[in-house]
């Protein structure tokens, strides 16, 4: 067992996004050890910039993580890149057993690991997903605004999408495999916004951009940019395995400051709600730490009275 398995931390945290490093740092300030674990798989590595956020609106994704590094660091936080394999609880506490190996021990868990982007099976969609194809209209409608957008209908929430981009864009083209019906269709027509229902047969890309999607009766579908809502999977593992309450939706049930059903485990971010934007998560991070640090300081007043 090396130093680094004999020491216990006051918290460990998985996922060194933004929900993950905002903990931290509010950890760290508060005088608290803590560890970060980050496979480096960020959500929205494909995204040149985000919005939205007060005082870093445009800032690359990439330069946000670095930034949030460093001032975790500079409290004596620790980053370790790895990859958890397994959690479980021991002693009262937690130990993380990632894939080289290696093992951490904590008092307390964040969980922070947020979700996976599972798209439609159109051939091309995955390779501009986070450029010309996106998710959130408060993230990316400014940038496409006046534009021809296509909307596609791959879940129970795309016609709320569609109506919202509306407000971008003149130029919105609902697209669904069966033309929508009674109330949908009224509410997308009161918004003026068309119906293509012969379904989406590939993205159509020229010199490295998108131009429009070739549909299932063979026309073209012109358009410059394409937002439809994922199939989201929660990268659950670490809550799986301690038995964490997860819902109808599969995402773990957290309280309003992400304390999960697990004693001395909370979770924040996209993990916990998957369509939060960056802004948000960061909050959610906050939130979850100081929760923590207020729970291990009932803990050692408890053994302070006992003693």
């Amino acid at each position: 067992m090396t130093e680094r398995d004999m020491t216990e931390r006051d918290v460990l945290i998985i996922g060194g996004g933004p929900a993950g490093l905002s903990g931290a740092l509010v950890l760290a300030r508060a005088r608290r050890s803590v560890t970060v674990i980050d496979a480096g798989e960020p959500r929205n590595a494909g995204v040149d910039h985000m919005h939205g956020f007060l005082t870093r609106d445009g800032m690359p994704p990439a330069r946000l993580l670095e930034t949030g590094r460093t001032e975790v660091r500079g409290y004596g936080g620790e980053i370790l890149e790895g990859r958890v394999a397994r959690a479980e609880e021991d002693r009262g506490g937690f130990v993380l057993t990632l894939a080289d190996g290696t093992r951490l021990r904590g008092r307390r868990l964040l969980v922070t690991t947020g979700v996976t982007d599972v798209l439609p099976d159109v051939p091309g969609l995955q390779e501009r997903w986070g450029r010309e194809a996106q998710m959130c209209p408060y993230c990316h409608g400014w940038e496409v605004r006046d534009r021809r957008i296509a909307v596609l209908g791959t879940s129970p929430g795309s016609v709320h999408q569609a109506l919202l981009l509306r407000q971008w864009s003149p130029d919105v083209t609902f697209v669904a495999d069966a033309p929508p019906v009674g109330e949908d269709a009224a509410r997308l027509a009161a918004r003026g916004i068309r119906v293509a229902s012969a379904g989406v047969r590939r993205v159509v890309v020229e010199d490295d951009g998108l131009t429009g999607l070739e549909l299932a009766d063979g026309s073209v579908l012109g358009c410059d940019a394409v937002f439809l809502a994922p199939t989201w999977v929660p990268k659950a593992g670490p809550l799986t395995d301690l038995g964490c309450e997860t819902g109808d939706d599969g995402l773990v049930k957290v309280d309003p400051t992400g304390r999960t059903s697990v004693p001395g485990v909370w979770a924040a971010g996209n993990v916990v709600v998957p369509f939060g934007q960056v802004v948000m998560a960061t909050a959610a991070g906050a939130m979850a730490a100081a929760m923590i640090n207020g729970d291990l300081v009932e803990e050692e007043v408890a053994q302070g009275l006992a003693a």
